[in-house]
């Protein structure tokens, strides 16, 4: 068994009277796909919001590395190694995808007021990153309007794996695709899991959990009820502890 890259202990998250999530404790080991799953409202989207930085929980810590961690940003999140892609994808359709990369992350030449945006480097280097991982995007001078859902995706999985990223959250990353795309994105995240990186897939799709995943977290209620290696489970239990018709 591999260590853990990064340990969620006792996270609980509210927004008022509402709890998110409840004491939440669960682990990511290096170089495997994770996956999450839960039904709407189980706390899943709270607490990659939690680890990505864009919520603060009211108790609970992080540990990376076995050290502890905490973010105040998304920027200190990244600055981890940790990138998110949300289901908005986040990106700028009138931009082209070599600028979509590198939002904010801009590369310059020059010093101060005389420094300029370096396009030629951002374009060969955004070239290489989809060659790298095999992106099927037509060019990376192409508008993303004018891109797939698929191809859009792909744009938002290579933003975010393309900058030495250790851990690669994908919140339901095939919710609002269709088969051939869907595979296609599977492709790179296996792809992602086969070149070292870890990936926290959140998915209601159990059949993908189960192709694709090492191991699988259950949430219900704001809690974590339960993790299974995903060669020991099967869609039936998982099933059943999602619903709460099996206990841990």
């Amino acid at each position: 068994m591999t260590p853990p890259l990064l340990e969620v202990e006792g996270v609980s998250l509210a927004f008022g009277g509402v709890r998110a999530l409840r004491e939440v404790s669960l682990n990511l080991r290096e170089g495997e796909i994770t996956a999450l799953v839960g039904d709407n409202g189980a706390g899943k989207s709270s607490l990659v919001r939690c680890i990505a930085g864009i919520y603060h929980p009211d108790e609970g810590s992080f540990r990376l590395d076995g050290e502890p961690v905490r973010f105040e940003t998304a920027q200190q999140s990244r600055a981890a190694g940790i990138e998110t892609v949300h289901q908005n994808l986040a990106l700028v359709e009138d931009l082209t995808v070599w600028q979509n990369l590198f939002l904010n992350r801009e590369l310059v030449r020059g010093i101060g007021p005389l420094a300029w945006l370096n396009r030629s480097e951002m374009k060969s280097r955004a070239a290489d990153m989809v060659a790298r991982l095999s992106v099927n995007v037509p060019a990376v001078t192409a508008r993303v309007r004018r891109l797939s859902g698929g191809q859009r995706q792909a744009v938002a999985i290579l933003r975010a794996a393309g900058f030495s990223s250790r851990l690669v959250i994908m919140d339901e990353p095939t919710a609002a695709l269709g088969v051939r795309e869907t595979s296609r994105v599977e492709d790179l995240i296996m792809l992602l899991r086969e070149q070292g990186r870890s990936v926290l897939l959140v998915s209601h799709n159990l059949d993908q959990v189960t192709r694709l995943s090492d191991q699988v977290w259950v949430m219900r209620g704001g809690r974590c009820v339960a993790g299974r290696r995903t060669a020991e489970t099967t869609g039936e239990e998982l099933v059943a502890l999602i619903t709460g018709a099996k206990l841990a």
